[in-house]
């Protein structure tokens, strides 16, 4: 079955544009628009779509006000903000109040693709953009210095490293410039820290960290 995805977004050009480059893939199904967020609440009960991607700043309800509404109706319901928003607070505010993704518009398509997919699968992706962002956020609100849990002790000495570049915000790609690895090697790496910790994304990688004080 195609994941079933409810477009919400003022801007009509980047919306047409955003539903053609969806339903080139065939597991996907763009089933809705809306222009707004009262239009998109209404179009959410009416439809049930897997997944909503959701503006910040339209006009009317907000893309934080639409998005409390749509999980306290539907929790089931994977809300990625999809914005031009570089700011943290409405990044944290937008975790709180359940959404599972937050990524930059100028992102590539084959990521957002990914990140669709990931989120679908109960997963939570954060632009790695704003991933060393929220760290920041998470690191000004701990001031408490925990011992170091058994299971972070698990890790290898590189897959440690590997954690310092995640709470970073840097991708794959970026981490094996770094260190001298091929991308599928740094994929395995992450793959087997995220294993190890019992976490499922990059984004939780960096907040476990940060608030056990294992990266200072």
């Amino acid at each position: 079955m195609p994941i079933r995805i409810l477009l919400v977004d003022d801007h009509n050009l980047f919306r047409s544009g955003l539903r053609l480059l969806l339903q080139k893939q065939d597991h996907f199904e763009v089933v809705g628009e809306a222009s707004d967020g009262g239009e998109g609440l209404k179009l959410t009960r009416k439809l049930n779509p897997d997944v909503v991607l959701l503006d910040l700043n339209m006009p009317g309800l907000s893309g934080l006000d639409t998005l409390r509404l749509i999980i306290a109706e539907f929790p089931d319901i994977k809300v990625i903000i999809l914005t031009v928003s570089e700011e943290s607070d409405e990044l944290a505010q937008a975790l709180r109040e359940g959404a599972r993704g937050f990524l930059l518009k100028n992102i590539e398509s084959a990521d957002l693709a990914s990140a669709i997919e990931q989120v679908n699968s109960g997963q939570s992706v954060v632009s790695p953009a704003m991933t060393a962002k929220l760290v920041d956020c998470v690191r000004e609100g701990n001031n408490r210095q925990a011992p170091i849990p058994a299971d972070y002790e698990k890790l290898t000495t590189r897959e440690r490293e590997i954690v310092r570049f995640l709470v970073q915000g840097k991708s794959n790609k970026e981490i094996a410039l770094c260190l001298n690895l091929a991308d599928s090697t740094v994929k395995i790496h992450v793959q087997n820290v995220l294993k190890k910790l019992g976490l499922n994304s990059r984004v939780q990688v960096a907040v476990y960290a940060v608030e056990r004080g294992l990266t200072d």
